[in-house]
């Protein structure tokens, strides 16, 4: 059960990180300041999936994945566009913000006895 739980934490961090980073680099490539808001939500996105991996830090990007997942989706809902991707990334890092890591920050500095 462990393995599924931290391979499931693993995997969407991961999809968060290169869905950032995607979004990121489209901004870059638009208009100039076309879509200045993108690049932040982005930027602040990609951060908090890389700290959403780390045991230490895991709370606090847990909770800045989620209030990117809100500004997003609401955003959205104002356009009258209803994406239903931040509710289920949102749902799966409140899943692992209750539960927590699945491993410990002292499994990531393994010395060899």
């Amino acid at each position: 059960m462990r393995r599924s739980f931290v391979a499931f934490h693993l995997t969407l961090a991961s999809v968060v990180f290169v869905q950032s980073v995607l979004g990121v680099i489209k901004a870059l490539l638009a208009e100039p300041d076309a879509n200045w808001h993108i690049f932040s939500l982005g930027s602040v996105e990609t951060v908090a999936a890389i700290l959403f991996v780390i045991p230490l830090a895991l709370r606090f990007g847990g909770i800045a994945l989620c209030l990117v997942y809100i500004v997003v989706f609401t955003a959205h809902a104002i356009l009258g566009e209803f994406e239903l991707w931040p509710l289920v990334y949102g749902a799966g890092t409140v899943f692992i913000l209750f539960h927590g890591a699945g491993y410990s920050h002292r499994a990531l500095h393994h010395r060899s006895t």
